[in-house]
């Protein structure tokens, strides 16, 4: 019998949520083995033999590969677990849930981590993620709250127009967009702004779902 996929993630990971996320929708049951961040246990020899990046969330396969970036690992369980579908299911749809998802982490996910890695008094030589070590640049963190807001006036704009982010039906969109909302209320302290109706009626559906506490 074929074991069971290792999600290797961390309750402080953005990015792990959004995995985490998707998994719950799809009604799916994977292992999770804890990656302690704060510990920087993602540096040890014993991570970094499973993912070289030193990055969370990784998925290890029961046949020896290892996928990473949280798009890649989506597209794995998308196919294995095609019930749910949350990445489309026509070439129309499937292409607007890319689209719009890619438009949520470019426009928001991006620039609130780039707020807050270039922010952080413990991630001091560590502005990006990843293997390489990169200084702060404390300048750039005006510029990602704008870009934050410039997110936030954007997304209202379009959920004015539709239900959920992609168009009519719950997508990965909607997970990013969500993990999104949260990482900046969290760690920028910038919640969506009360003028801001539409995008507050989708958050408040959207984080309603049972998932959005996985």
């Amino acid at each position: 019998m074929t074991s069971a996929p290792v999600l290797h993630e961390s309750k402080s990971s953005p990015n792990s949520r959004r995995v985490r996320m998707f998994i719950a929708e799809k009604g799916i049951s994977i292992p999770v083995q804890p990656v302690d961040l704060g510990a920087k246990e993602q540096f040890s020899d014993a991570y970094r033999a499973i993912n070289p990046r030193s990055q969370v969330p990784a998925l290890a396969l029961a046949d020896g590969p290892v996928i990473a970036e949280v798009l890649a690992i989506w597209r794995y369980l998308e196919e294995t677990y095609p019930d749910t579908p949350l990445l489309g299911t026509t070439p129309q749809s499937k292409a607007l849930v890319t689209m719009w998802e890619r438009r949520a982490e470019l426009d928001g996910f991006a620039p609130v981590m780039e707020g807050v890695r270039n922010a952080a008094a413990g991630l001091k030589d560590r502005a990006l993620s990843g293997p390489h070590d990169y200084k702060q640049i404390p300048e750039l963190v005006e510029r990602s709250k704008q870009r934050v807001a410039n997110f936030f006036n954007d997304f209202n704009e379009r959920l004015a127009t539709v239900r959920y982010v992609a168009g009519d039906a719950f997508s990965a969109a909607d997970i990013t967009t969500l993990a999104t909302v949260d990482f900046a209320a969290n760690a920028l302290k910038m919640p969506i702004p009360e003028s801001h109706d539409a995008l507050r009626r989708w958050y408040d559906e959207v984080s309603a779902r049972p998932s959005a506490k996985a």
